[in-house]
């Protein structure tokens, strides 16, 4: 059942709020986000002086606008490419997962009797990137850019790829010097990225990512390491799993792209 803002509430909102502090003010707007019913009120509550000014200067502005210029076609500098795809506080994050995955590389060469470490990397490698890919605490443009219209779920998406880009061709490397099916490199890393995202739709990006990884290495690495075999989700005949994890996990977060959106994400 929604709760709708109290109408006295609404009228005085659309007075100038005044007699209301900044935290009653912050929590209209946000449910003014998302619940059209109030919106339609404040409307409605609007004092006609204002309705009345807000007239004149949408008339203004589409009388300017049908009498200048024709707009300049829109170009894309390198700036607003980078804005989108990726943030330059990536790259630390990027540069210790090729690290950590060459290191794995060199420990398996150096301890054989170890358990392979890539295939155990594998799932949690992108989760640093994708982490700071859509977090405010990481981006600090992140509170102007999640208000442009390319913003949310596409975005993140945008840089989720770039984050890709250079951590699968890393694990395809690791992969093949250390003799790993690059189905069982490739597969955990896609799906523990898709659920990052489901998962992120709910908690928030940067959570998901640290719990995931936290389960992971409680779960997985750590008695792996303990045991010296690799566990049952990571031999040959858990491919196909991986890959329907990572298709089911793909279309729930698809559903929650609307989660993205909000200003008041916990990211």
């Amino acid at each position: 059942m929604t709760v709708h803002l109290d109408p006295a509430v609404i009228g005085r909102y659309a007075g100038g709020g005044s007699g209301l502090d900044d935290a009653t003010v912050w929590s209209i707007e946000m449910h003014l986000e998302t619940c059209a019913s109030c919106r339609g009120h404040l409307v409605g509550s609007t004092p006609e002086p204002t309705r009345a000014l807000l007239e004149r200067v949408a008339a203004a502005l589409d009388r300017g606008i049908a009498t200048g210029p024709a707009p300049l076609p829109q170009q894309r500098s390198w700036s607003a490419v980078r804005r989108r795809w990726l943030v330059w506080t990536l790259l630390p994050w990027l540069t210790m997962t090729v690290a950590v995955l060459g290191c794995a590389v060199v420990l398996e060469a150096l301890r054989p009797d170890l358990p392979s470490l890539v295939p155990l990397l594998a799932p949690v490698a992108p989760l640093p990137g994708v982490a700071v890919a859509w977090s405010r605490r990481a981006d600090p443009a992140w509170e102007l850019i999640a208000g442009t219209p390319v913003a949310g779920m596409t975005m993140l998406l945008r840089r989720t790829l770039a984050v890709l880009a250079v951590v699968v061709p890393a694990l395809a490397l690791a992969g093949a010097r250390t003799g790993t099916s690059l189905a069982l490199a490739l597969l955990p890393c896609l799906a523990f990225t898709a659920a990052t995202i489901a998962v992120g739709a709910l908690v928030g990006v940067r959570r998901a990512a640290v719990g995931l990884a936290v389960i992971w290495a409680l779960v997985v690495v750590l008695p792996s390491l303990a045991t010296t075999r690799l566990p049952v989700v990571l031999q040959p005949g858990s491919a196909v799993v991986w890959a329907l994890v990572t298709v089911a996990l793909a279309g729930f977060a698809a559903t929650r792209a609307d989660s993205f959106r909000r200003l008041a994400s916990r990211n």
